[in-house]
C-alpha cells in the first residue's frame, strides 16, 4: 500500500510538472483581440496594423504595430518608427493630427500611436501612410495606400477660427456613452502647416449637449472643456439623460477668452457652427 502510494504522489507531481513547463513554453499572444488593418511590406520587412475593428474611420484612431523580419518570420523588439500619413487631393495634398510612435510598455513586439482622419473620399481612397524606420542602425522606409471608411456621426470638424487659424476638433471618448455623467475628452489641434498638426493647449470649449429630436432640451450637471497636461486632451463632464442622437454644441475660446468658433445656442439658433454628435 505504501508503494501504490508513493508511486502516485510521483505521477501527480509528474505531471503537474509537465503542464507547469508547458504552460510557461507557450507562446505569448501579443495581438489578442485586436484585428489586422492590412500589411505594408517592402524586400526586408512587414509592418502590420491592427486595431480594434480591422478598419479606419473618420475621426480618432488607436494603432497598435509590430515589424516582422520577411527573412525569419521574426517580430523586431528594437524598430524606432516614426510616420507621415498623407491624403491626396486633386489640387494639393495634407496631414492630419497623429502622434509619435512609441513601444508598448510591458510588449516585446507592439508599438502604438493615434491618428485623426479629418475627411475621406467617398469610396475611403485619398489616404497613403509612408514608414520610416531604423533597426540596429539601418534605415527602411515602406509606403502604401489604406481606406479610410467615413464615420456615421460628425466626430471631428476642421473649422477656420476667427484668427485665421484652421484648427481641428475631434471626439476621443465616451466610447460607449451611458445614462449619467460621462467623462468627454476631446482633441483640439491647428494646421501648421499642411504637414503638421500639433495640440493646441490651454485653450477653453465651452459645452452645451443637445437633443434635436426631443425638442432640443438640454440636460443637467455638465463642465466646460479644459485642457489636461497629462494627456494634451481636454476633459469634461458629459450628462446624458436619455439614449438617442445628441449635438455637442461647443464654443472655442483661446487663452485670452477670445472667441474664435462657436455660438450660444438660443430659440433662435438651434445649433452651434461648432459640433461634434454622438448617438447611443
Amino acid at each position: 500500500m505504501k508503494l501504490k502510494y508513493i508511486f502516485q504522489i510521483l505521477f501527480i507531481s509528474v505531471l503537474t510538472l509537465s503542464c507547469s513547463t508547458d504552460d510557461e513554453d507557450a507562446p505569448i499572444n501579443e495581438i489578442e483581440n485586436l484585428v489586422k488593418i492590412q500589411d505594408f511590406v517592402n524586400n526586408n520587412h512587414t509592418i502590420e496594423l491592427y486595431n480594434e475593428t480591422g478598419t479606419f474611420k473618420t475621426g480618432y484612431n488607436k494603432v497598435t504595430l509590430r515589424v516582422k523580419n520577411n527573412a525569419d518570420g521574426e517580430f523586431i523588439e528594437n524598430a524606432n518608427i516614426s510616420w507621415m500619413p498623407v491624403m491626396q487631393m486633386p489640387s494639393m495634398q495634407h496631414s492630419c493630427p497623429k502622434s509619435a510612435i512609441t513601444k508598448i510598455s510591458g510588449k516585446s513586439t507592439l508599438y502604438e500611436a493615434n491618428v485623426l482622419y479629418q475627411m475621406t473620399n467617398q469610396d475611403g481612397s485619398g489616404w497613403s501612410i509612408t514608414f520610416e524606420y531604423n533597426i540596429n542602425g539601418t534605415d527602411y522606409n515602406v509606403t502604401d495606400t489604406i481606406t479610410v471608411t467615413q464615420s456615421e456621426h460628425q466626430n471631428i470638424t476642421s473649422f477656420m477660427g476667427s484668427d485665421n487659424v484652421r484648427y481641428i476638433v475631434a471626439l476621443i471618448a465616451p466610447k460607449e456613452p451611458i445614462i449619467g455623467i460621462n467623462d468627454l475628452m476631446v482633441g483640439l489641434y491647428k494646421m501648421e502647416n499642411m504637414m503638421s498638426f500639433p495640440e493646441v493647449i490651454d485653450y477653453s470649449i465651452m459645452l452645451d449637449p443637445r437633443m434635436p429630436g426631443m425638442g432640443n432640451h438640454s440636460s443637467p450637471n455638465n463642465t466646460d472643456l479644459s485642457y489636461d497636461n497629462s494627456d494634451k486632451m481636454y476633459h469634461a463632464d458629459l450628462s446624458l439623460t436619455m439614449t438617442g442622437y445628441w449635438v455637442l454644441n461647443l464654443k472655442l475660446m483661446n487663452n485670452t477668452d477670445t472667441l474664435l468658433k462657436g455660438e450660444d445656442v438660443t430659440e433662435q439658433n438651434e445649433r452651434s457652427s461648432l459640433y461634434l454628435e454622438l448617438e447611443f
